[in-house]
């Protein structure tokens, strides 16, 4: 019954998007960084002064420069990574930064990653296995999501000959674009009936590093009202980062 029993293995996943898109080419984070060194510096803030220094300073006024230059280099170092530290602090989700393949997005707090061959990355609900975020990403020489037509074209494409398995049926509700940061993403929700589930489902998909990301979301359809804005949350997250 779970969507991810149909997901075609890396392979096929490959072939599908290449016989879509004739233009393809075959071809925790960092703030949990953050925190290890923010342990070590707030130990090292705790540890005993030693005997051997002067009064001088030891007085608290030197302790708080100390303290303040502790924040600051704190502060210096979140902000380096501010994109992940920022996603992950909306409540109710988690950040992924993918810093090799160039992408971050949210997921909802208690699902579980799990392998899935074909996918790049997937997180899911263990009690609604409808209730799902997988990354695909595939080489390409095109620069622009543009290349490949209009949103309602690509989308109704991609999901027809491959984020639904042939035998289910497809509806499209709508297709949009957006510019974010420069970048060019398409985004859409679509719905696909299988005999015993059907499920509705968010798309974005972009463009960057050589790469053809699409991020995909969604829940069984009689959970859909109570988790499209959580779903709605995820697909807004995903950036494309350069590497």
């Amino acid at each position: 019954m779970s969507i991810m029993q149909n997901s075609p293995s890396i392979n096929h996943y490959h072939t599908l998007f290449l016989n879509s898109f004739p233009q393809l080419q075959k071809q925790q984070t960092a703030l949990s960084c953050c925190r290890r060194r923010l342990s070590l510096m707030v130990r090292a803030q705790q540890a005993p002064i030693s005997p051997n220094w002067s009064s001088s300073q030891d007085r608290p006024g030197r302790r708080s420069v100390l303290a303040a230059g502790v924040i600051a280099s704190l502060v210096s170092l979140i902000n380096q990574n501010s994109a992940s530290f920022a996603a992950e602090t909306k409540k109710g989700f988690l950040a992924v930064s993918d810093n090799k393949d160039g992408y971050s997005f949210l997921y909802p707090f208690g699902w579980q990653e799990v392998v899935i061959e074909g996918k790049d990355k997937v997180f899911k609900d263990v009690i609604e296995p409808l209730e799902s975020v997988s990354v695909n990403l595939i080489p390409t020489s095109k620069q622009n999501i543009r290349d490949f037509g209009p949103p309602q074209q690509v989308a109704e494409t991609l999901i027809k000959k491959v984020l639904a398995p042939p035998n289910q049926k497809t509806k499209l509700v709508e297709a949009t674009e957006h510019d974010v940061d420069g970048k060019i993403y398409y985004t859409f929700e679509f719905i696909a009936q299988a005999p015993n589930y059907t499920r509705h489902a968010l798309s974005a998909i972009c463009i960057g590093n050589g790469k053809f990301y699409t991020l995909t979301t969604g829940a069984n359809e009689r959970r859909w009202e109570k988790m499209k804005d959580k779903l709605r949350s995820v697909i807004d997250s995903f950036k494309i980062i350069d590497v």
